[in-house]
């Protein structure tokens, strides 16, 4: 087995460092956050650093990229009530669904430019991603920067919106039926397979695949 130091990754070269330590989580959920300036233009950007951090109230982690430079998906929902959304990347939508990482001028909208649907709902004031089977609404309850320049946002979730097939009778998500993508690494896309479940695990109770 190879090992590799904190001294090794920092002397690699950089994109190889990118690639290498962006995989090191493994898969990733792929997300498309929809957010817009007051009276500007929409933004999209893919993400894949979602996280949950609680079910009680419903809280949602997002880590964005370092703010030293202008990151409009963070100035948006900074300047719009703390409202963005976070909606799955069908996998038929994976290419369109990367090139919203391309670098678009502020005044061009990457729903538009890269063929998706703005979709503003119940009055709340980010769009969704309408070809989306699963968006969720969130408004920014706090925000911790880090070492590294890049910033977890604290999102309370408003809003789910799921399509027909999506909720199982014990609450899970089927996310096969779904169709969304997984993502490696910087530009990895994966297909979801269904998932081996094992049910509530117990001490002294080896679990067995239901």
């Amino acid at each position: 087995m190879r090992h590799l130091t904190a001294a090794d990754l920092a002397a690699f070269e950089r994109v190889y460092r990118l690639n290498l330590v962006n995989g090191l989580p493994g898969y990733k959920p792929a997300n498309l956050v929809g957010t817009a300036a007051p009276g500007g233009p929409t933004n999209l950007a893919i993400f894949s650093s979602a996280i949950h951090l609680g079910s009680d109230p419903a809280v949602l982690g997002l880590v964005t990229r370092p703010t030293t430079v202008p990151r409009h998906t963070y100035q948006n929902i900074k300047q719009n009530d703390g409202c963005y959304t976070l909606n799955a990347v069908p996998l038929a939508l994976a290419a369109a669904a990367h090139y919203t990482s391309a670098n678009f001028p502020d005044d061009e909208s990457e729903f538009e430019a890269c063929g998706f649907t703005a979709a503003f709902r119940d009055g709340f004031p980010a769009p969704y991603v309408a070809e989306s089977p699963l968006s969720i609404g969130l408004r920014l309850r706090e925000e911790h920067p880090i070492f590294n320049g890049t910033v977890l946002l604290v999102g309370l979730v408003e809003h789910v919106y799921l399509a027909e097939n999506a909720l199982r009778p014990d609450g899970t998500l089927d996310l096969t039926a779904l169709g969304v993508a997984a993502v490696s690494g910087l530009d990895g896309y994966h297909a979801v397979a269904a998932p081996v479940r094992f049910g509530y695990a117990r001490p002294g109770q080896v679990p067995v695949a239901e």
